[in-house]
């Protein structure tokens, strides 16, 4: 049957795949817009298995507060190129989705998949945004934190994105606060808040790491251990966020950075999640 440059039009706008695509699933739909709807999805799909293994290393994290800052949410939304990762409609899909899991609260990054937006789910939706764009979209990250105070903080044009909780606020505002030590994450990428939520494993590895370099430098077996030890306080120092030396003002520390803003402020937890 003939197709109108009308009904093409039509199709184009509820779908936003190309001209030529929404013409030949009209063609094979025979003019049934919802035939032509399953069509596209069904090339999307097609497209999303080719690419299965293609790298998506650019992209953005987009994230979302509620108004009193005690609860936050992030997602990275994954593409092929910086120049998808750019595009309105890429990053309009990005702020939908994170709008869905701010609201559904999925519990994981395979329940948000699975969320509600608009007619189909979250992962049908990028589906159907990969048959548009012929890239590979996914949802790499989805995080969601609570807490006395929840700060986000953007870096490097939405490619870096961090949550801090605080706790010890007071009642004041530590939103810069939060903003300052989101920098420092961003910046120094610690592995934990303080050694005390350092993983024993990773503790284990830097103590037999320390001994080796001792023994390799000719050091005393007796005083093996000794120098381990303190290799891993150093250890300490340089990877976890409240010991680690402040950017801002390397006289202090991270931890004494926030008890000058409030006494007895500091962090609970954060999350460090970064495109490519």
């Amino acid at each position: 049957m003939a197709i109108t440059a009308k009904e093409v039009n039509t199709l184009r706008q509820m779908t936003g795949a190309g001209m030529m695509d929404c013409k030949k699933a009209l063609v094979e739909a025979d003019g049934d817009y919802e035939k032509a709807i399953e069509i596209l999805r069904k090339k999307g799909q097609k497209v999303s298995a080719s690419r299965a293994d293609r790298d998506a290393k650019e992209g953005a994290v987009l994230v979302m507060t509620n108004d009193d800052k005690t609860e936050g949410v992030l997602i990275a939304l994954n593409c092929e190129t910086d120049f998808v990762g750019k595009n309105a409609d890429f990053l309009g899909l990005g702020e939908d989705i994170l709008k869905v899991a701010f609201e559904s609260n999925p519990s994981s990054k395979e329940d948000l998949l699975t969320a509600k937006l608009g007619d189909l789910t979250i992962g049908e939706k990028i589906t159907e945004f990969i048959g548009k764009i012929g890239e590979k979209i996914e949802v790499s990250a989805y995080v969601r934190m609570q807490g006395e105070a929840v700060i986000p903080y953007i870096h490097a044009g939405n490619k870096l994105g961090v949550l801090v909780a605080l706790q010890g606020t007071g009642g004041n505002d530590v939103e810069q606060a939060g903003k300052d030590v989101g920098m420092q994450i961003a910046a120094m990428s610690p592995i934990a808040v303080n050694k005390d939520s350092v993983d024993q494993s990773v503790i284990e590895k830097e103590l037999e790491i320390g001994r080796e370099q001792a023994r390799a430098e000719g050091k005393p077996d007796q005083i093996i251990d000794k120098i381990a030890q303190g290799k891993l306080q150093k250890f300490f120092k340089d990877s976890t966020l409240l010991e680690q030396a402040f950017v801002k003002d390397s006289s202090l520390t991270v931890g004494k950075y926030l008890n000058t803003v409030v006494n007895g402020l500091t962090v609970t937890q954060f999350e460090r999640v970064s495109i490519g």
